[in-house]
This record gives C-alpha cells, structure tokens and sequence, in this order.
C-alpha cells in the first residue's frame, strides 16, 4: 500500500470512529427517550440495534489489526491506530450502557416511574454533549480541548450525587419504593459510566498526539 493510500486509510478509519459515536449517540438519547415515555418496544428495538454497533467495532477492529500487519506503522501513525481501538472499546461500552438503560425500562414493566425525571436527562444530556465534543477533539487533535472535557465530567458526577440523595430518601420514608427507585439508580448509574468512558477517549487523543500516557482527570468523588 502507497503511503497516500495509506493515509487515507487513517482517516477512514477515523470517520468510521465519528460514524460508531453517532450511532452511541443516538442509543443514548433514544434508551431516555424510551424511559421517559415508558415506550417498552422501543426500548427493545435499542437492544436489538446493539448488535449492530458491535459488529461495527469488530469492522474497525479487523481495519485496525490489517493495517498493523502489513503496513508496520511507526511514531504517531501507531499512535493514531492505537488510539482508535481504544476509543471504538470505549464507544461500544456506551452503548452497552445505553442497551442497560433499555433493559431496565423493559424490567419495569407496567410500573409507573417513581418521579419525574429531572436530573437523569440532564445527566445523558451532558453525556452526549462530552461524547460529541471528545470525538471532535480526537479529529481535531485538540489535547487542550480534551483535557478541558475531562474536568467537565464532574459535573455528571454531581447529578449523579444528586440522583443518589434523592432516590435515596424516597427509599428511607418509603421502604415500598425501593424497586422502583433501584430501577433509577441504575439508570443514573450507567450515565455516568459513560461519563467516565468519555475521558477514556480524551485521555487517547491526549497520548496520539503528545505520546504521553496519563490519567489526566482524577475525581473529586
């Protein structure tokens, strides 16, 4: 392979990482979506469309190793293509969480919500918001921006905190609710695991352009 085509390899590979991110994207809005309409089919259809985000990884995965063995990629071009199978990992963990928002939407049934759903949106909100922002600090190769996202994951943290104390004084004055509260935790819970998995991808992009490795936000929590 030309190192032209090569290249050109690289930035496919890289589109098809902005491709992966759309698609987590919209599990995530589409798994609240769900729960707040209590829409149990479509929350089934989130399940089933998962399988199609991991053969996605697979196919960038197989791209990946390929180019690996038979191009021998040295300096940041390594770096580029180590990044990427760590950032589609972190992608397809996402919508594993999106996929564990809609089984929980489906474990509940008929049962109405305990609450109003205030917070939680506002945690997958600021979730989506931080993936789309990662992704384009990883084309852009803005490590300024990605270290600056990563302080921003406290404030899912914060919801999170917020969620938690709520749900848990629902438990303590009624232990009846305790089920239906559970059901929100998780769901609060999964949000901010891809918080969390949005650094991941930060802390990549950091190492593909400075070769550092290093764990750039470390929580308050």
């Amino acid at each position: 392979m030309a190192r032209e085509s090569f290249h050109e390899a690289l930035e496919g590979l890289q589109k098809e990482v902005i491709d992966m991110g759309m698609l987590v994207d919209q599990a995530i809005d589409d798994a609240i979506q769900a729960l707040k309409t209590r829409d149990i089919s479509w929350s089934q259809r989130i399940v089933e469309g998962d399988i199609e985000i991991n053969k996605m990884r697979f196919r960038i995965e197989e791209r990946c190793l390929s180019l690996l063995a038979t191009q021998q990629p040295m300096a940041r071009d390594l770096r580029t293509i180590a990044a990427v199978l760590s950032i589609i990992t972190d992608l397809e963990r996402m919508a594993d969480h999106a996929e564990g928002i809609a089984r929980i939407n489906i474990m509940m049934g008929d049962e109405p919500l305990l609450k109003p759903l205030i917070d939680i949106p506002r945690m997958a909100q600021k979730a989506r918001q931080m993936l789309g922002q990662s992704l384009q600090a990883f084309i852009n190769r803005d490590i300024r921006k990605a270290k600056d996202l990563c302080e921003e994951d406290d404030e899912i943290d914060e919801l999170y905190n917020q969620v938690y104390r709520e749900l848990l004084t629902f438990m303590l004055q009624d232990p009846k609710t305790i089920t239906r509260a559970t059901y929100l935790l998780w769901v609060a819970h999964n949000l901010e695991r891809i918080g969390d998995r949005v650094t991941n991808i930060c802390e990549r992009t950091v190492f593909m352009v400075t070769g550092e490795l290093e764990e750039i936000k470390v929580s308050k929590y």
